[in-house]
């Protein structure tokens, strides 16, 4: 695809809010306090170098870690990931006619970019509509959609993908971002790469971006049967910390063997 497609796709009207798990203390809190704790370490440092040299080090280490860490989150969940999914959209070759499905879709950053790419096609997204990212909901979802102007190809659902609401082999594409980790369980997780596999069709693709156990779904889709399962690091665009990175999971599900008499 074009250089001028993924420009397209990386700019964006909405407000996508921030990511991250805002239920018992909100995003301005967070930051507030993040940004208090900073400056306050750092000045103690200062305030120490002359005499307490090691502990100032210290303290004054502790700070610009913690500014590094809250610097990197602010870039990756408001410009880092629209940069990495423009790219992997765009790489994608779509035909304009597809059903996409993004599991976990929240306030649809990744969805309504790939809904850009379906004036022929719909582009669904399904979450719980918790408060994984500031302001979750689905109503936000719609506006969202308005204001990129894809609402006439966007269908969004309340549900649980570990208990998806479609039939077999149904769906061209799944997406996903930084969803699949918030199943608390293990075998939740599972269940959720399973049904991303009962929904695609033969033939369809894969595409999920997370921060714990992808090399884990990896290898389930290889039990499954699923021979080019790999993932890949995304880079410093979407580093979330020091040693915080996120990982690309890639698939297509096989055709079924013939039955040759």
């Amino acid at each position: 695809m074009s250089t001028d497609t993924t420009a397209l796709l990386r700019d964006h009207r909405a407000d996508y809010g921030y990511d991250g798990d805002y239920r018992v203390v909100p995003a301005p809190i967070v930051a507030g306090l993040t940004a208090a704790s900073c400056t306050a370490l750092l000045l103690t440092a200062a305030r120490l170098s002359t005499r307490h040299r090691l502990v100032a080090l210290a303290v004054g280490g502790t700070g610009t870690l913690m500014a590094i860490t809250a610097a990197m989150f602010i870039r990756t969940t408001r410009i880092g990931k629209f940069e990495v999914w423009a790219r992997i959209l765009s790489e994608l070759g779509l035909r304009g006619d597809e059903t996409v499905l993004d599991m976990g879709c929240g306030r649809g950053a990744v969805l309504l970019a790939a809904a850009k790419l379906l004036p022929r096609g719909r582009a669904i997204g399904v979450d719980i509509w918790r408060a994984d990212q500031t302001h979750n909901a689905e109503s936000n979802t719609r506006a969202n959609a308005e204001l990129e102007g894809v609402s006439d190809r966007v269908e969004l659902h309340t549900a649980d993908m570990t208990d998806l609401p479609f039939t077999d082999n149904s769906v061209d594409l799944i997406v996903s971002s930084l969803a699949v980790h918030n199943i608390p369980s293990r075998a939740g997780r599972a269940q959720a790469i399973g049904e991303a596999a009962r929904v695609l069709r033969p033939g369809g693709r894969l595409v999920l971006a997370d921060l714990a156990e992808t090399g884990v779904h990896v290898r389930q889709l290889r039990a499954l049967g699923w021979t080019d399962a790999r993932r890949r690091n995304l880079g410093w665009r979407m580093w979330w910390g020091p040693a915080m990175s996120t990982y690309l999971v890639t698939a297509t599900k096989p055709q079924p063997a013939l039955n040759l008499p």
